[in-house]
């Protein structure tokens, strides 16, 4: 089979890059190893929350957003602070623009509406040019991850009804098919692997691995989309920060078992560059999933920031690692514990108010977009599926009193046991900073400025009151897990996704592009250390649009050239035409500038080592340009 481009992956970038294909009239075959219930990857599970800068809902919440805002924000959580952090950075800024001005346009355009309250995730709670968001900006998509797949995933469908695309699904791939050009560089062709025998396993459950048949597929382009690590607990640990330590001992998994990271290693083997693997994304509010649909599956709490969190020995985490605030520098601060979980306290007041669960499937209203059953939220009681866990989950302990619940911890976790009375005492002096309306608790303080914003005041955090007043009860502890999820380094990419060869020139491997989660969500890293959330959804939205416009491009002036060999010159060994004077550019070409005729030096020699190259005749541009791979390298 042949197709202009190749798309390893039908998650979410893959779609993405896809419909923007099909749109400039591409043929496109989506390679997948899993079966068509898994079309759209991990964004199907996800709580469809997207990051959105100076909105009409921040507007109309009372929020006042800017790019600048914003670029601080990112810069001030990402950390970037490697030499390999050049091209991610270009990308969280180009992220970053796209985010406050087309990105929220071009969604609505596809059909996306958002719910009206704007979240605040990751709140930082350092100094003005540290971590977190300062404002909110988690714009959750009405319909949640399902909604936020179904306009792509349809134009890919309607594109295969009319054979302009194509979908292999339980095709595995292998390896990349490389071959080597005239000037001695890679050149990516296509992909070989496994047809894997049909399984109708619903969507996320582990599937058969029985090899069927090889295949064969070839294209002008191939974009490897194929996801992250999270669901590889070996790998993650192979990987794990040397920063941290040893990683934790007990994971629980926050993505299905097939996401491997399978498509990382086979572009390494193929020549390509992978930059900041150590760079993860892990969750420290992980519960073990009681209705699990995957081996180990977790889920994670979104928390409000009433709850009181203690470390595995009944300490309070230091300042200020609130819930909410700060997931880095919580899995931080608990590897420094030596243990690999933590406890909330709380109250049924504040589950019921603050407690939400990620995931699509945990929130049937939204996802449902039942504008009935989300009002539903504002009655007594927490949500069925926060109720289902409280009742049902393995993490979770219910008591009238202290004792009783202090007891029960001890029975959920195999650590240190708890003292009751140095629990009691923890508690109570934190409920005693709520007899004023001022208070030097750091968290007492940060939940007052938080009931400022009216969309917590309204629904997400609740009305500060005392953890062992028994109105309030009953009293809830949940041990919380260290949850894999997301990749934050990846494929080294340019900023049309093309990417590098690691050989250390600096140069793009000719035909092979990334997105999404394999790339890093953009230049093989463009979140840092951190993220600032509702970005992972949105890396994979421009990452699989940016790459889908580089291989446009590429392949759009590829075929314009017919070239034909017309003389020789001398020429700088592989120098940037930016950096040879008075050179002007044509364009792009695999990610190569081409030179001007008119501007071309016929002699340029750096160091006196003059390398000879090719002119060429373009039948289509009646114009003379420096070979690609000669002069026109772009660094």
């Amino acid at each position: 089979m042949r197709s202009d481009v190749l798309i390893v992956g039908a998650g979410l970038a893959g779609l993405v890059c896809a419909t923007e294909l099909l749109e400039r009239g591409k043929h496109v075959t989506i390679v997948e190893q899993e079966g068509e219930q898994s079309l759209g990857g991990q964004a199907f599970w996800s709580f469809g929350g997207l990051f959105l800068v100076d909105s009409p809902e921040q507007r109309r919440m009372g929020i006042r957003d800017s790019f600048d805002l914003a670029w601080q924000d990112w810069c001030g959580s990402a950390g970037f602070d490697r030499d390999e952090d050049l091209w991610p950075q270009r990308w969280a800024r180009a992220y970053v623009e796209f985010a406050a001005e087309e990105k929220r346009d071009w969604l609505r355009r596809r059909g996306f509406r958002f719910f009206p309250v704007v979240g605040w995730a990751e709140r930082g709670g350092y100094t003005a040019e540290s971590h977190g968001n300062s404002v909110p900006r988690f714009h959750i998509t009405w319909g949640t991850g399902p909604a936020v797949v179904e306009p792509f995933a349809r134009s890919v469908r309607r594109a295969v009804e009319d054979g302009r695309a194509a979908l292999a699904f339980r095709h595995r791939v292998d390896r990349l098919l490389t071959e080597v050009d005239e000037s001695g560089n890679t050149v990516i062709g296509g992909v070989e692997g496994t047809v894997l025998a049909p399984d109708r396993a619903p969507r996320g459950v582990s599937t058969n691995r029985e090899e069927v048949e090889r295949f064969h597929f070839q294209a002008d382009a191939v974009v490897v989309a194929g996801g992250g690590i999270g669901g590889d607990i070996d790998l993650v640990r192979k990987h794990w920060p040397r920063r941290m330590g040893a990683p934790p001992r007990r994971m629980i998994q926050g993505v299905p078992s097939h996401v491997d990271g399978r498509m990382l290693q086979i572009s390494d083997d193929a020549g390509a560059e992978l930059i900041n693997t150590d760079r993860m994304w892990h969750y420290t509010e992980g519960v073990e999933n009681w209705d699990p649909i995957w081996p180990h599956h977790g889920i994670r709490i979104l928390p409000g920031p009433s709850s009181l969190w203690l470390d595995a020995t009944g300490q309070r985490l230091p300042i200020p690692l609130f819930p909410g605030f700060d997931s880095l520098g919580t899995l931080e601060y608990i590897m420094s514990t030596g243990h690999d979980y933590t406890w909330f306290i709380l109250t049924q007041k504040i589950i019921e108010k603050e407690f939400a669960l990620s995931g699509s499937e945990q929130n049937p209203d939204l996802t449902g977009k039942s504008v009935v059953k989300v009002l539903q939220r504002a009655l007594p009681g927490a949500p069925e599926p926060v109720e289902a866990f409280k009742e049902e989950g393995a993490d979770f302990v219910v008591a009238d009193d202290l004792d009783e619940l202090v007891a029960g911890m001890n029975t959920v976790a195999d650590g240190p046991k708890l003292d009751v009375e140095a629990v009691r005492t923890v508690i109570e002096r934190r409920d005693r900073e709520l007899r004023n309306d001022f208070t030097k608790d750091a968290q007492i303080a940060a939940l007052r400025v938080a009931r400022n914003y009216r969309g917590d005041r309204r629904i997400r955090v609740a009305k500060p009151h005392r953890i062992l007043d028994r109105k309030a009860g009953p009293l809830i502890a949940v041990r919380l897990n260290i949850l894999t999820r997301k990749t934050l380094g990846g494929l080294h990419t340019d900023l049309q996704g093309r990417v590098f060869a690691s050989n250390g020139e600096g140069r793009t491997l000719q035909g092979l592009y990334a997105a999404g989660e394999a790339s890093g969500f953009g230049g093989g890293g463009m979140h840092g250390y951190r993220s600032l959330e509702g970005t992972f959804l949105g890396g994979c939205l421009f990452s699989g649009r940016q790459a889908a416009l580089g291989v446009d491009a590429d392949l759009e002036l590829k075929k314009s050239l017919t070239l034909a060999p017309i003389g020789r010159c001398f020429v700088d060994d592989v120098l940037p035409v930016e950096e040879v004077e008075g050179v002007e550019t044509l364009g792009e070409f695999s990610g190569f500038r081409m030179a001007h005729p008119h501007t071309l030096p016929q002699r340029h020699v750096v160091g006196g080592r003059p390398c000879q190259g090719r002119l060429y005749f373009s039948g289509s541009l009646r114009r003379r340009v420096a070979h690609p791979r000669r002069v026109g390298h772009r660094r």
